[in-house]
């Protein structure tokens, strides 16, 4: 018995299907670090800033929003989450919408120290 030598997509990618499955297709969002803090930009046309929440629950971030629009009968939701691998200052989180980019704020808490130095008593 022989175990594929390629990676799973390109030999799923004849089934169409599984590949399809498990790939979201959005790169609505930019995240990097920069000057001790994280900066997550995501792109968020059509949505009122009062139907977009942002919450944090340590290392966790979560962008949510709910759009209805009575007059053509739609409703459009959005819902990500991000996890954080550096300890982030929660109060000093800020987020902004502005021409339908919500931009947030992470600042990273100075890293505790790296531990102290036992002295071994004989």
């Amino acid at each position: 018995m022989s175990l594929p030598t390629s990676p799973a997509n390109s030999w799923l990618q004849s089934t169409d299907f599984p590949s399809r499955l498990f790939e979201t297709g959005r790169n609505d969002y930019e995240l990097y670090e920069e000057d001790d803090e994280f900066v997550l930009s995501v792109e968020m046309p059509g949505f009122d800033p009062a139907e977009i929440t942002v919450s944090w629950d340590d290392p966790v971030l979560n962008v949510a929003a709910e759009h209805a629009d009575e007059q053509r009968g739609e409703r459009r939701t959005y819902h990500r989450r991000f996890r954080f691998p550096k300890t982030v200052d929660d109060e000093e989180i800020t987020a902004q919408y502005t021409n339908g980019i919500l931009e947030v704020r992470l600042p990273v808490m100075a890293e505790a120290t790296q531990g102290t130095e036992i002295e071994i008593r004989t």
